[in-house]
């Protein structure tokens, strides 16, 4: 498996570009910006981008999506229950971001599907709390936690939809219950590290003692 983590525009936030040892499809999850740095990256591994999955649909994850999909004809997935929300952020957000307005989403998935792209299967884990359609992904020994689970944090649940209750839940119902060697790629570099395994933030989260 290829799995490439990298730091895009100007919020701190991880796209994960996905594929096999040998190209052929992937996907790219959250590519909020620098798009053509992802797609030669994607180039140079011979991936085939064919899916743009996006773990929640809040401006600093989505506003790459157009370019993306423009660029490559990639279909857009993200949860249900966000789907709604990709083609409803306000103008003045995607000004103050310096994005473009997604497209809708092509497909839409719920807790316990699978996205299998080029010999990859990932499945859906939802995970409301920091918005009502967020969502991680569980691909063997990794997860994609998205804005649930930070290194040495947790997704801020004061934005319409959130909910302290459902992301305490959501974390220790759905993510922390995964093997203790897994290691967790979130949706921004807020951490000390890039990653983290489930067992370092079982013991050593503040949030989750």
């Amino acid at each position: 498996m290829f799995l490439k983590q990298l730091e895009v525009g100007n919020f701190s936030v991880f796209a994960y570009l996905l594929g096999g040892d040998s190209g052929g499809d992937g996907l790219v999850i959250d590519p909020a910006d620098d798009v053509d740095q992802i797609l030669a990256l994607a180039g140079q591994q011979k991936i085939n981008i064919k899916y743009i999955v996006n773990t929640h649909a809040h401006v600093d994850h989505v506003m790459g999506n157009e370019e993306m999909k423009r660029k490559t004809g990639a279909k857009i997935i993200i949860h249900e229950e966000d789907a709604p929300l990709l083609t409803r952020i306000p103008r003045s957000m995607l000004m103050m971001f310096g994005g473009r307005p997604s497209p809708p989403a092509d497909q839409t998935v719920k807790d316990g599907d699978l996205i299998q792209v080029g010999g990859l299967t990932l499945k859906v884990l939802h995970t409301p709390g920091h918005s009502p359609g967020g969502m991680c992904l569980h691909l063997d020994n990794v997860v994609f936690t998205g804005d649930s689970l930070f290194v040495g944090g947790v997704g801020r649940t004061d934005l319409p939809g959130g909910s302290w209750p459902l992301m305490l839940q959501s974390i220790k119902t759905k993510i922390l219950t995964l093997p203790d060697e897994t290691i967790i790629y979130p949706g921004h570099n807020y951490g000390y590290a890039p990653t983290s395994t489930i067992k370092n933030e079982r013991l050593h989260n503040p949030f989750l003692q």
